[in-house]
């Protein structure tokens, strides 16, 4: 899932300045799971602006308002009399449901409330780690299911770099060494020997340039 946490506070006001009405708007996906954008987070930080701002002498009207997901049209064009009515909209959803918003609304003032961080898992209570960097060029089949992409701090194709240690990695002894990972998931499933074998470097061609990346599925169309 999207990894997202949510931005200093005072980062969020000086986004702001002093609009009348905000539509604060959350999502039921990823953000919620990861605990930065969902109903509970969207009443959070409404209570703390109505403080913010009153503290100002500036009163501000905040409209809670929670979608299932802010990445598809069906669920965000619902809400246009909210966005409509209020100044400004302040998203609680990944970097792609900011930026649908705002494609959306065009006219209206679309501000992220969350940074985006990376595609990761929930690792335990309150601790999410990066799996993922939607690359678009997985060779999870030649490295034991683990991403040397994201997992390798070098993101070496072939590796481990001279600096590993004990299994853990130069830049921090707490990091993993990506490497010994897949070196030790290839030799629990008796496949050892394909560490030998080079992995070419990626062809980045069909998914880091020539702009944004685009998918169609004929048969869903």
């Amino acid at each position: 899932m999207i990894i997202a946490e949510r931005k200093p506070f005072d980062q969020i006001l000086d986004m702001l300045k002093e609009p009348s009405k905000i539509a604060l708007v959350g999502c039921k996906g990823c953000v919620t799971v990861c605990a930065a954008g969902g109903r509970k987070e969207v009443g959070i930080l409404a209570a703390e602006l109505k403080l913010a701002y009153r503290a100002k002498g500036h009163e501000v009207e905040v409209e809670e308002i929670t979608v299932e997901r802010q990445c598809d049209k069906e669920y965000i064009e619902p809400i246009f009399d909210t966005v409509e009515r209020n100044d400004v909209v302040l998203s609680m959803a990944c970097g792609a449901g900011v930026q649908f918003m705002a494609e959306t609304y065009p006219a209206k003032h679309v501000l992220p409330a969350l940074n985006t961080n990376f595609i990761g898992v929930n690792h335990k209570g309150g601790i999410w780690t990066e799996r993922c960097q939607a690359c678009g060029n997985c060779k999870l089949h030649l490295t034991g299911g683990i991403c040397p992409v994201a997992r390798c701090s070098k993101s070496l194709m072939n590796g481990p770099c001279g600096g590993s240690v004990h299994g853990k990695c130069e830049i921090d002894p707490d990091v993993e060494c990506g490497w010994q990972l897949i070196i030790d998931n290839l030799k629990a499933q008796g496949e050892l020997d394909r560490y030998e074998e080079i992995i070419g470097a990626p062809d980045w061609s069909s998914s880091r340039d020539g702009g944004p990346r685009k998918i169609v599925r004929e048969d869903l169309g």
